[in-house]
């Protein structure tokens, strides 16, 4: 049986069931508005009081076998105000219970975008499939400014202390900390270093 696509206008804000609603005004950057249009899906809804994602649920029944993904619909499509962007980010609940997460984590939602939100879904369990059900949440929202760069050419980068050290070179599991990144007493193979210089 076909699910009918009902098509409503409203709103997210930071409010939660019973907790009073604050007054909104647009001018104020702290507490955007973002028009939601619901297609056949189910609003975004922060959780607590102080949450900084906004629960995302499926519109549909999902099955996925160890290491199987899927793209799978929302039910509900966004209008950020301009300077803002929307990151959809795995819940870190199912990731530990199921090992789902995000493909792409986080999905980045750009405030012209007014098409379905689609959840890039993959089970990294190596052995359990996982049934996930219509209306199950599965995702957060996290909306926040962003700011447009000015990108500019130059020869040479002004210095810092880290310089070009990088990948584990700070700290941490096999970090050496003379920017080598792997001790020899690391495990696996090296990484593969891909470099944007043209042979």
């Amino acid at each position: 049986m076909r699910l009918a696509r009902r098509q409503t206008t409203t709103t997210i804000t930071g409010s939660v069931p019973g907790v009073p609603r604050p007054v909104h005004n647009q001018q104020d950057n702290s507490q955007p508005v973002v028009d939601v249009q619901v297609l056949d899906g189910t609003m975004p809804a922060y959780a607590m009081p102080g949450d900084a994602g906004a629960d995302l649920s499926i519109a549909q029944d999902v099955e996925l076998a160890p290491g199987e993904r899927a793209l799978v619909g929302t039910g509900i499509a966004i209008a950020l105000p301009s300077g803002y962007v929307g990151f959809v980010h795995p819940r870190s609940g199912l990731a530990a219970r199921s090992g789902v997460t995000l493909v792409n984590a986080p999905g980045t939602i750009d405030a012209r975008y007014r098409g379905e939100i689609k959840l890039n879904l993959i089970n990294l369990d190596p052995r359990t499939p996982v049934s996930l059900r219509r209306g199950d949440r599965v995702a957060q929202l996290v909306i926040q400014p962003v700011a447009v760069a000015i990108f500019r050419e130059c020869a040479d980068l002004a210095q810092s202390e880290r310089g070009t050290a990088g990948h584990g070179s700070t700290g941490g599991f096999g970090a050496t900390g003379d920017g080598s990144g792997i001790d020899e007493g690391g495990i696996g193979p090296e990484p593969l270093v891909v470099s944007s210089e043209r042979s």
